[in-house]
């Protein structure tokens, strides 16, 4: 009986050390990227077929997805003015006003840097202790919900109701 408690033990405590994977950016799988699979619009048959178009090689599909154009109009811009170079008339005081304070040309070379400086440091014992990676890397950068909007009323401005801790 002592061996079937000290074995069940045994078995329960390194069964603790198990990590499942849930965010584990680190993946050595060699299966699809579901990412890379892009929806692209529906085939559309020209009236007339006598008349098609040449094919340019290394030019752009009409039914390839275009995210720059589909995010302008998203938000309430003309894709065909931002695709014609530059930014529309209309646009340049917003764009002016976004960048007032400055704007890093490299911006995504150096979050990714830091991310990975971040995630190296903060991985480098996570085999020891279990839990999830990506919380204890950024546990010292998340924000408490329920503090930043008792700062927020204190302060007199209008908070939505936020659900009990």
């Amino acid at each position: 009986m002592r061996a079937f408690v000290l074995a069940s033990a045994a078995v329960l405590s390194l069964s603790a050390c198990g990590n499942g994977g849930l965010r584990d950016l680190s993946t050595v799988s060699n299966g699809p990227d579901e990412f890379s699979v892009l929806p692209s619009a529906p085939l559309t048959i020209p009236e007339n077929l006598s008349v098609l178009p040449q094919p340019t090689p290394g030019g752009t599909n009409p039914v390839d997805a275009n995210p720059k154009a589909e995010a302008i109009a998203a938000l309430g811009g003309r894709p065909s003015a931002a695709s014609a170079g530059g930014i529309p008339s209309s646009d340049a005081a917003l764009v002016s006003h976004a960048g007032r304070n400055g704007q890093t040309g490299n911006i995504r070379a150096l979050l990714a840097t830091e991310d990975a400086s971040i995630r190296r440091s903060a991985g480098r014992f996570g085999g020891l202790f279990g839990g999830d990676r990506y919380f204890r890397a950024y546990a010292n950068q998340a924000l408490d919900a329920y503090a930043a909007q008792e700062q927020f009323r204190q302060r007199g401005v209008a908070t939505p109701s936020a659900p009990p801790q």
